[in-house]
């Protein structure tokens, strides 16, 4: 069973205009996890996610499910627009290719399994339905980048592998 996530809110959400039916996996790029917690809870930085997994498998809630976080940007999944509005957001600590793309803990990518498996259930989203960044913005974004576990997560049932 998946430990309570580490309350950490950011002010930056909103409301849903669709129901919740993606998972958009990221990476932080930014130094560490401790600066990218601080951006999502920036007012001024109008980014956040919600959730973020460190490096520990630590991982911190910053915007309630029901709420519309702001962390897709531009991007397009099956025709759909708005993918904040239709997905749970979940960054994953690691420095991405500013920071040398470091590889993912093991311990970090078993919580990335539990959470994703616990938001699939109570959503009634499959495997198809969790994507990563780069999947909805391509051209646009790397993450979260292709030392990113995919066949773990497909091997647990939380993810389909169809990636280059």
């Amino acid at each position: 069973m998946m430990p309570d996530p580490i309350a950490a809110p950011s002010p930056n959400f909103n409301e849903r205009k669709l129901p919740i039916s993606l998972i958009v996996l990221h990476y932080t790029g930014m130094e560490n996890g401790a600066v990218a917690l601080e951006r999502m809870r920036d007012p001024a930085a109008e980014v956040s996610a919600h959730y973020m997994v460190e490096e520990d498998g630590r991982i911190f809630q910053l915007v309630d499910e029901d709420k519309r976080a702001w962390h897709a940007g531009v991007s397009c999944w099956r025709g759909e627009t708005d993918i904040n509005s239709s997905s749970i957001g979940v960054e994953i600590v690691n420095g991405g290719h500013d920071f040398g793309l470091p590889d993912f803990p093991a311990v970090q990518i078993a919580a990335v399994i539990e959470l994703v498996k616990d938001i699939m259930g109570r959503h009634g989203i499959g495997p198809e339905g969790v994507v990563g960044h780069s999947d909805i913005a391509p051209g646009r974004k790397q993450d979260p980048g292709e030392k990113f576990p995919w066949e773990r997560l497909a091997a647990a049932g939380c993810a389909r592998v169809v990636r280059e």
